[in-house]
């Protein structure tokens, strides 16, 4: 090392002293001194590393975590509330989503991806393990299993009947978001526009207060007044002294209060021949949840609509943080589907009786967003009301020829991709979701539990595997549940339900967690299901439609007969996910189905179950996506760090697009395509690359790389 180098090292080293403990900063250090002299970048990875753990130790924590449920489907207004609290521990699901929303359809299964996962991650990607945070001191310095090392455990495509192509061109390598800044997703909505955020004015509105609301109070009485607000504190009232005593400034005062701290009220009192302004509560605890009504004009739309552009944060993360700023419940929000973490999105969000003067204010006042594109509507946002999202993605160092570039990219405008379900939808630890799914379709509910708790291999945060080990050595659920510092993880709430309703009652105990998150383990079953079926119609019968083959009219499947054959292209055949309410084709594949779930011991004639929840009534899927307004460009560039397209602010600011040269150390391919609802952006990328998508071959072409 460098003495400019070892310098610069001791400078950050004192900087972060007072915020990390010596464990904390040895993963960063670790990574950039393993990857410094063999990979570009790596001073970059230092950085990123290091910006986590701080970030960790000093944030206010509203990141969702570990299990970042991207549930479209199936989701009613209390369901969502629940929804917003599970998080932080559970890693068999994934973590940043990469893909397209579902629709509201009980089939379909949250859509969640774990961070670094497709192609070939970038080094900073490697290390997104959290530190257990339990104890302070004393702990032993154990020896971390790298996340490669980890991965080793985790399941391939070919676990989840991920195993067909349908292009024929040669495959080549890329980096997909080596940058979180190369994968931007643009919202596609119910009336078929992509959503931009392109305008950040405020409309004009005589009753909206003046913008002396947001400077009037101070620090000190903001803080007083929210914890009036949110009922911690034990007075029922705060009183604000009127220093400069005149009708416009108590009339402001008035306004602030009663704009920025939904629930309460106010009235004037002289006290002791001063004037104070005396805010209390008025409606109770529900006010939080369900803004004043009178002080919003009648005229004017109870939503305010907008454009949110975010980067680096999944939805829910999102409206937590703007749910916090504006001292809001986050269930007033609503929106048409959730968007990735480790993204560039841009999608529309609704909020109940906020105005967009106050919502505009948070631009000053937040990092990493931008609200914009105002407007008040009579009504909300709907799940699965969105016609699908609109993907730019920038694939990094590509290996691939013009040729081979060209080949495989008219290939996906022209065919498509086969429409499997992503490996996000089956974990990233050695027991996939899709087998607590099928324990629970067999009503094995020891197994359930089982599955849920007990050790495995694979990435997961400190605290949860010291959870699991607590179980495995005492089947005690108090004690176990002491391990955890967030309680709120399917785990958690699990073992929370085993304390109340004990060991013998695990059906009550898993009922505990939100009924979202159980569905999702039957949904990955299901999914399961659905990929094997698909390869095995894709090698048997190939690309063209057969008689047997299922098509939909309206929302109903029927069979294509010899004789229509010609009237139908593979794009337009579906098959079924396994339920009740489903027809199977009358072919070979109606047999492997049967086959498949009596090797499960699940009955084909019967997939209703016991309790309501569980009956699974099936959907229809199509085998073949062909994305619509796909276009790319192969561009060069000499600096991995520098943006290869502008964003919606980068246009918003007047920044001039990228000039690329003619030759470059590094290649690029930039390509834009759409997607409808409940498809896998992962998937069509897979197409292109012919490569496997899932964490345990990414992370060993990453190591790879990296050496």
């Amino acid at each position: 090392m460098s003495g400019r180098s070892r310098s610069w090292l001791f400078r950050v080293t004192l900087v972060v002293n007072a915020h990390l403990r010596p464990k904390q900063l040895a993963r960063p250090l670790a990574i950039w001194l393993a990857t410094r002299s063999q990979a570009p970048g790596s001073l970059k990875c230092f950085l990123g590393a290091l910006k986590m753990e701080i970030t960790k130790m000093a944030g206010v924590s509203l990141k969702r975590g570990s299990l970042a449920v991207e549930d479209n489907d199936s989701v009613a207004p209390a369901e969502e509330a629940k929804r917003q609290k599970v998080s932080e521990c559970h890693l068999t699901t994934g973590q940043d989503r990469l893909e397209n929303d579902s629709p509201p359809n009980s089939e379909n299964m949250p859509e969640a991806v774990s961070a670094g996962k497709v192609i070939k991650t970038s080094a900073a990607q490697l290390e997104e393990e959290e530190e257990d945070g339990l104890s302070e001191e004393g702990d032993e310095e154990e020896e971390a299993e790298s996340f490669a090392d980890m991965m080793k455990h985790g399941l391939t495509e070919l676990d989840v009947g991920i195993t067909k192509f349908v292009s024929s061109h040669q495959g080549f390598s890329g980096i997909l978001k080596e940058r979180y800044s190369d994968f931007v997703v643009h919202e596609i909505g119910k009336d078929g526009r992509i959503s931009h955020l392109d305008d950040l004015s405020v409309p004009v509105d005589e009753e909206d207060p003046s913008e002396d609301v947001f400077t009037v109070l101070t620090t000190e009485e903001k803080q007083h007044l929210e914890e009036l607000q949110l009922f911690k504190n034990k007075e029922t009232s705060v009183a604000i002294e009127v220093i400069e005593d005149t009708k416009e400034k108590r009339t402001v005062i008035h306004q602030a209060i009663k704009s920025l701290f939904p629930g309460l009220e106010t009235k004037t009192e002289d006290r002791e021949g001063k004037k104070y302004i005396v805010a209390y509560h008025a409606a109770g605890k529900k006010a939080l949840a369900n803004p004043r009504k009178h002080s919003w004009p009648k005229s004017r739309g109870s939503y305010c609509h907008f454009v949110l552009y975010k980067e680096n944060k999944d939805t829910m993360d999102a409206i937590n943080v703007l749910s916090k700023y504006l001292r809001v419940k986050p269930n007033i929000f609503s929106y048409m589907g959730t968007k990735d973490k480790r993204a560039i999105t841009v999608q529309e969000i609704a909020v109940l009786k906020i105005t967009a003067q106050r919502l505009a204010h948070l631009n000053k006042c937040l990092m990493n967003f931008k609200l914009g594109n105002f407007s008040y509507q009579k009504n909300p946002l709907k799940l699965g009301e969105l016609q699908g999202n609109h993907f730019t993605v920038v694939l990094r160092n590509i290996t691939g020829t013009d040729d081979q570039v060209q080949q495989a990219m008219n290939s996906l405008k022209e065919i498509g991709f086969i429409n499997y379900y992503g490996m996000q939808r089956f974990g990233t630890t050695a027991i996939p979701t899709y087998q607590v799914g099928r324990a629970i379709l067999q009503n094995s509910w020891a197994e359930v539990m089982d599955l849920i708790l007990k050790p495995r291999s694979g990435a997961e945060k400190g605290y949860l595997v010291k959870c699991r080990e607590e179980w495995a050595k005492t089947k005690d659920p108090a004690a176990a549940l002491r391990k955890l510092p967030v309680k709120r993880c399917v785990e958690g709430q699990l073992l929370r339900g085993l304390s109340k309703y004990g060991m013998k009652n695990i059906v009550s105990a898993f009922g505990i967690i939100p009924r979202n998150n159980r569905l999702m383990y039957i949904h990955s079953y299901q999914s399961y299901v659905w990929n094997n079926m698909v390869s095995k119609r894709i090698e048997e019968y190939g690309l063209k439609p057969v008689p047997g083959d299922l098509v939909l009219k309206g929302a109903t499947a029927t069979y294509i007969e010899e004789e229509d054959v010609h009237n139908y292209s593979i794009h337009d055949v579906v098959m079924p996910l396994p339920g009740f309410d489903v027809i199977y084709p009358k072919h070979k594949i109606s047999e492997a189905y049967r086959e498949m779930l009596t090797a499960d011991n699940l009955d084909i004639d019967n997939m209703r179950h016991k309790i309501r929840d569980y009956s699974l009534s099936g959907a229809y899927r199509k085998i073949i996506i062909r994305p619509q307004n796909v276009s790319w460009e192969v561009v060069a560039y000499d600096d991995p760090k520098i943006p290869l397209f502008n964003t919606d602010v980068d246009n918003l600011e007047g920044k001039p697009p990228p000039v690329f040269a003619s030759e470059g150390k590094y290649r690029a391919l930039k390509m834009d395509f759409s997607l409808p609802p409940s498809t896998y952006a992962t998937m069509a990328i897979r197409e292109v690359l012919k490569m496997d998508t899932s964490i345990k071959n990414q992370t060993q072409l990453n190591t790879t790389w990296l050496r």
